[in-house]
């Protein structure tokens, strides 16, 4: 008995170990166009180091939480993209904004860098654009775009879900 007893407890632990260990479901690390490429919702915006009831402006545009809702369309070609802001609680503008985008890899980090593009510009021409560290993608997606808040290193933590 003694001898059942202890191998179900050992079996047990494996199991645990196994289970903490095994890669997180609708998630990967191993991010590349198909994980980033579709629909989204962003559905979160966090500060670190940035007071919650901070307005703060993100990509030129508007006050990050006017992104709260926002579709982003990253379709299979580079171009083509657009975010659409919907809200106009608290101030914020509907717009949509059309973008091209990239995925880069730097010292171990994947960056997600897009351009605003208005009627007429080609990606190519365009010298100005946003990056934002593409933490995690599959089912949900995270972005970190580390920021200077008031001569201090915050950041930006945005949260979208596939549609």
């Amino acid at each position: 008995m003694k001898k059942f007893s202890f191998a179900a407890l050992l079996m047990a632990i494996v199991a645990v170990f196994a289970t903490s260990c095994s890669p997180k479901q609708g998630v990967t690390t191993d991010i590349n166009k198909a994980a980033v490429k579709g629909n989204w919702v962003l559905t979160d915006i966090k500060y670190e180091g940035i007071p919650d009831n901070a307005k703060v402006t993100v990509f030129d545009e508007a006050n990050a939480k006017c992104f709260i809702g926002s579709q982003w369309i990253f379709p299979d070609n580079w171009a083509g993209a657009s975010y659409t802001i919907s809200s106009t609680e608290n101030g914020c503008n509907a717009v949509t904004q059309n973008i091209a985008w990239t995925l880069t890899k730097s010292g171990g980090v994947t960056q997600l860098g897009f351009k605003k593009l208005y009627s007429g510009d080609k990606a190519k021409n365009v010298t100005t654009g946003y990056r934002v560290d593409v933490v995690g993608a599959g089912s949900t997606m995270t972005w970190r775009a580390n920021v200077n808040f008031e001569n201090k290193n915050a950041a930006i933590i945005y949260t979208l879900q596939r549609k």
